[in-house]
C-alpha cells in the first residue's frame, strides 16, 4: 500500500510543475502582446460611451441643482 501512495506522490510531484510549466508558456504569448485588434475597438467603444454617460451625468446634476438644490443632501442620506 505504501508504494502505490509512493507512486501516486511521485506522479502528483511530477504533473503539477508540468501543468504549470505547460500553461506559463501557453499565455505568455497573450501577455506580451496586449490586446488584439478586436479588443483595442471593443474597449475604445467603452471608453467613448463611459464619457458620454459621464457628460449626461454632469447635465443632469446641473439641471437638478438648478432644479431642486438641495437633492443632494437627501440622496446622501440614504
Amino acid at each position: 500500500m505504501s508504494a502505490i501512495i509512493d507512486s501516486l506522490g511521485g506522479l502528483l510531484a511530477l504533473s503539477i510543475p508540468l501543468f504549470w510549466i505547460f500553461m506559463h508558456y501557453k499565455y505568455r504569448d497573450r501577455k506580451t502582446t496586449g490586446f488584439t485588434e478586436d479588443e483595442s475597438r471593443q474597449l475604445q467603444e467603452l471608453l467613448d460611451i463611459a464619457d458620454s454617460m459621464a457628460d449626461r451625468i454632469k447635465n443632469l446634476e446641473s439641471i437638478l441643482d438648478t432644479e431642486a438644490p438641495d437633492w443632494r443632501e437627501q440622496h446622501e442620506k440614504r
